[in-house]
């Protein structure tokens, strides 16, 4: 039995209309939510509650961890709360694509799940993915974006 690769190669889009692998979202606003997935994803746990202490000279260290009036968790829900039930959409899609579930060719497919399965819980769905970040970076590459690039446009 021949296993699948851990991922895919390329998938040549050419034969697949444009209009059908275009998102209503901004990859920029994708690449902003990658951004402070990666951040809320680094969080440790808390060692020291109330370190009262000057955060400079600690190193700002408790930067690192995960304090209950952190508000990263809080602005991405917000973020993705705030935009319009296509572009939720369009990142729940991006997150399955970006489990190497689909290829490209699947995008009008997957999007049409993604659609069906739409519902007022799509922030707590996709926060609680461990890999969000991976996952909507994989599924922008997988459609033909180049994050790197993307990234570099946003943090300039």
């Amino acid at each position: 039995m021949e296993r699948k690769p851990a991922r895919p190669p390329a998938i040549d889009t050419a034969d697949v209309p444009e209009d059908e692998l275009a998102l209503t979202i901004s990859p920029a606003s994708v690449v902003y939510l990658i951004a402070r997935a990666k951040e809320f994803a680094v969080k440790d746990t808390l060692t020291e509650p109330d370190p009262g202490s000057n955060p400079t000279d600690d190193q700002v260290i408790e930067i690192l961890e995960d304090h209950p009036d952190d508000l990263v968790d809080e602005e991405m829900e917000g973020f993705i709360n705030g935009l319009g039930d296509d572009e939720q959409i369009d990142l729940v899609a991006l997150a399955w694509l970006g489990r190497d579930d689909y290829g490209a060719e699947d995008w009008p497919e997957v999007r049409q799940q993604a659609a069906e399965a739409h519902n007022d819980k799509t922030a707590r769905y996709l926060l609680g993915m461990p890999l969000l970040a991976n996952y909507l970076e994989a599924g922008l590459a997988t459609l033909g974006y180049a994050v790197d690039e993307l990234e570099s446009d946003l943090l300039g």
